[in-house]
């Protein structure tokens, strides 16, 4: 499968007594890096959720497309690789013990194993810390593993849930460049979630999103541009007091 890209309408879902997802309408191309920007609680893990097949949406569709061409999700799946928020490796575990168990987890062979482990590694700069423990790996280095984990399979769909949340500005900036780096070297669509409103500015295309709905999409140019704003607080603060968030 070449290239994928998403397309959601009308998106919804409740969680015992909560709206969820209110609507929720987006389109993903590509071959780019999108960003889905929101507060605290707006629906980006739940969304997230949805579209790796963990959750089942109340209404709606998503709809998965190769080559201009709808497919099947459990045609998709096997191409999509999923990161969440929450801690997901074993702290007893090396970088190392992490790679074998995702590749036997994959079934992936030995020699497209070590391949893609090689470039994985230079690529994340960890080639030097293998046989260090999960437990002991700064919260960059962290991030970064959970990172590598995800792209053993050579997905072509990529979906992280706010990956930089809790991690130093300086381990931010590095996780974005490999993401930079990732997404002109393999073509990849990624998607990722932040709630910091600053990350809006390094993504290819931002989808805003507050309280399970869609406010807009477009690249971050225009979205400020069409707002008149220096930045995307201005944007959500705009809503805000007109009424529509």
């Amino acid at each position: 499968m070449q290239e994928l890209s998403l397309q959601v309408q009308d998106l919804k879902k409740k969680l015992k007594s909560t709206e969820a997802l209110k609507g929720l309408s987006m389109s993903f191309r590509a071959r780019t890096l999108h960003g889905i920007i929101g507060p605290e609680g707006a629906g980006k893990t739940t969304f997230l959720r949805h579209l790796m097949g963990l959750l089942k949406a109340d209404a709606g569709r998503i709809s998965y497309f190769s080559e201009g061409q709808e497919q099947a999700f459990a045609d998709v799946r096997p191409y999509m690789a999923y990161m969440p928020q929450s801690q997901s490796l074993y702290a007893e575990l090396s970088i190392h013990e992490h790679l074998e168990f995702f590749k036997t987890l994959y079934g992936l062979n030995e020699d497209a194993y070590r391949k893609r482990r090689e470039e994985l590694l230079k690529m994340a700069r960890l080639e030097q810390f293998t046989e260090r423990l999960a437990g002991q790996l700064s919260g960059g280095m962290y991030k970064k593993l959970g990172l590598i984990c995800s792209l053993l399979a050579s997905p072509r769909v990529l979906l992280l849930d706010e990956p930089t949340n809790g991690v130093d500005p300086l381990s931010r900036r590095d996780f974005w460049s490999l993401l930079y780096e990732l997404q002109e070297k393999e073509d990849i669509l990624i998607l990722i979630t932040t709630s910091y409103m600053d990350e809006a500015l390094k993504c290819q295309e931002v989808h805003l999103l507050f309280d399970g709905r869609t406010l807009e999409e477009g690249t971050p140019k225009k979205v400020l541009e069409d707002h008149n704003a220096e930045n995307f607080e201005a944007v959500f603060l705009r809503y805000d007091q007109e009424g529509l968030v």
